[in-house]
């Protein structure tokens, strides 16, 4: 005689682990998109100095400041390209069967946290990668030259007069590996409770050393050195919806909608630099 043996579901979803973003930290929303698709900014030169003629020879006509100049004024022009969507149905009996545990709500919180936030982030991450001012040569990064890389990242934002403050550094969990092998960083290794939950896991000569998943960022991403001035990274529209019921469908349609992008901009890229290594 066959028996068939009790199978008992506890009301419980097994859910995928999902960093959440660090974008907010390493980026700014200057721009005013309000009413607009695309948004142009001004570059405006500047002037040279000279040596003010005090005492110019007979006959001089210019001026005593120097030769007049038109400065030019061009412009960079930013439009969004990214419009995302989504959609999918919990039926009413899959919700009811399954103790609420399927439901429209949780399955869109799901949605944002494991496919909407990592896809941004590797997009904005490979866009600042791109655009960085400074990109030398890939190297391999070990725990004895980590340190010294790291130096040299911020010695040229330095001489390009990036602000000293809100200095990111950015690595995997390959790369922070490496440097809690370096004796010199692990001595100045120091971070409060508060900032390790903004997602910060040291900090280094001023640097605030965040962490990110080798999945959202560049392959060969060895570490980026960047201040938030350099890049803005918009959302436009973020629009979520739950339908109870629509015509046709017996439970809930979720439908979503997201319009972003990101933009490094021309004068500020050297406020990014982005080492790559040659093992990934």
């Amino acid at each position: 005689m066959a028996i068939e043996l009790v199978t008992e579901f506890k009301p419980y979803v097994d859910e995928m682990f999902a960093t959440e973003s660090k974008k907010s930290l390493l980026t700014n929303n200057d721009f005013d998109w309000t009413g607009a698709h695309t948004v142009k900014a001004y570059k405006v030169s500047t002037s040279e100095m000279n040596d003010y003629q005090r005492n110019p020879v007979a006959g001089f006509t210019g001026s005593r400041y120097g030769e007049i100049k038109d400065l030019d004024a061009t412009t960079e022009e930013f439009t969004l390209k990214k419009d995302r969507s989504f959609t999918f149905v919990i039926d009413k009996l899959d919700a009811d069967e399954t103790k609420r545990q399927v439901s429209a709500s949780s399955a869109l919180a799901r949605q944002q946290r494991e496919v909407i936030i990592p896809e941004i982030d590797q997009y904005v991450y490979d866009v600042m990668c791109s655009g960085a001012g400074t990109k030398p040569t890939a190297i391999e990064l070990t725990s004895e030259n980590i340190y010294d890389e790291i130096i040299k990242a911020s010695a040229v934002l330095d001489d390009a007069e990036v602000p000293d403050s809100s200095r990111y550094l950015v690595v995997t969990p390959q790369t922070l590996l490496l440097m809690k092998k370096n004796a010199i960083i692990e001595s100045n290794n120091d971070v409060g409770k508060e900032l390790r939950l903004k997602g910060v896991v040291s900090i280094l000569d001023g640097l605030t050393v965040i962490k990110v998943p080798a999945s959202r960022v560049p392959k060969g991403f060895g570490f980026m050195l960047a201040h938030p001035v350099a890049t803005i990274a918009p959302t436009k529209l973020e629009d979520y919806k739950i339908h109870e019921d629509p015509p046709g469908i017996s439970g809930s349609l979720v439908e979503g909608r997201i319009v972003y992008d990101a933009f490094v901009l021309d004068n500020k890229k050297k406020a990014i630099y982005y080492q790559a290594v040659t093992t990934a």
